[in-house]
């Protein structure tokens, strides 16, 4: 891991949510803890679905799998500690697993933006050149694509990690959050801020700037595209084949851009931590279930499945 922090500093301390206590953090960790398991279940339902369902290998519900292959582990990244955290009211972790966090946090978050963008680009080729998108979407393009998003979020966010792993702390060690979020953690240090603050400006730029504005690009030649069409089922029916992933998009990037240009003052500090939730927790849980209930195909294969489950517990039943 690059460098060995230089800080006499072994352990941090996360303060999690000091203002909830007793019966309320108890609540409050069965919901998260709940939350957590439900949607490891339904995104693996959705990994599995596409993977073993004929009528579902094409390449926007290829894309969709690797989705919920990203949020699940980004989900782990997060939540498990964040629990500790809750039950605990509070719990310290060293600084080498805050930086291990804090890199995977950020390296997967890179890949789910880029990974976003190659679905947007997907849905821009199925709508504005019907006529060549099997031949341009094939198979290979779709590994590419995907594998080029894993890689380039690990690597690109390296350069953080290094940064990360140079930074000295003066105390106290507190971070004022429920996981080792990357600028909480910056705020601790007391040398090279300036620099490590610089080089985030810089690298937010192809991690998050880039592929929100090659988004918005897609979609306007998308939204040019369905204006187009003379007829207005031709217009719904290539609208209904976006739409799940344009509400994926809007809720991803809006929680994002809220979390991280809002000034975190003591105010909304607390505010920003209930965002954050929602960002980490409650929007991995959302997708799979806006793409499986705003999709044909995905609502006839759920139907068929709970349909069968049904019949069969009817013949247990019966037995």
């Amino acid at each position: 891991m690059a460098k060995a922090n230089h800080s006499s500093a072994t352990e941090l301390f996360l303060l999690g949510f000091p203002n909830i206590s007793g019966y309320k953090a108890i609540a409050f960790f069965l919901v998260i803890l709940t939350l957590y398991i439900f949607t490891l279940m339904i995104n693996t339902l959705v990994m599995a679905l596409v993977s073993i369902k004929p009528q579902l290998h094409s390449p926007m519900y290829f894309f969709l799998q690797q989705l919920s292959l990203v949020e699940s582990t980004f989900l782990t990244v997060v939540v498990p500690n964040m629990l500790r955290v809750v039950w605990l009211e509070g719990a310290t972790i060293s600084v080498t697993g805050c930086i291990t966090q804090a890199y995977l946090y950020c390296a997967i978050g890179c890949t789910e933006c880029h990974l976003l963008t190659v679905m947007a680009y997907d849905r821009y080729l199925a709508i504005c050149n019907p006529l060549r998108y099997n031949t341009i979407m094939n198979i290979k393009l779709q590994h590419r694509l995907v594998i080029y998003c894993w890689v380039f979020g690990f690597l690109v966010t390296q350069i953080t990690l290094n940064f990360l792993c140079q930074l000295e702390f003066c105390g106290p060690h507190l971070i004022d959050h429920f996981f080792c979020d990357i600028f909480p953690f910056v705020k601790l240090s007391c040398f090279h801020k300036f620099a490590l603050q610089l080089e985030i400006l810089i690298i937010s730029i192809p991690i998050i700037v880039m592929p929100f504005i090659l988004v918005n690009i897609s979609y306007i030649c998308v939204f040019i595209t369905i204006f187009g069409i003379s007829s207005s089922n031709g217009r719904k029916k290539s609208f209904s084949t976006c739409s799940s992933h344009l509400t994926v998009v809007t809720m991803y990037y809006g929680t994002l851009i809220t979390i991280y240009t809002v000034p975190a003052d003591d105010k909304t500090l607390t505010i920003n931590k209930f965002i954050s939730v929602l960002y980490i927790v409650v929007t991995p849980l959302f997708n799979p279930i806006v793409y499986c209930l705003r999709n044909q195909e995905m609502k006839a294969v759920m139907g068929k499945l709970f349909r069968k489950r049904e019949a069969m517990n009817k013949k247990l039943d019966y037995k």
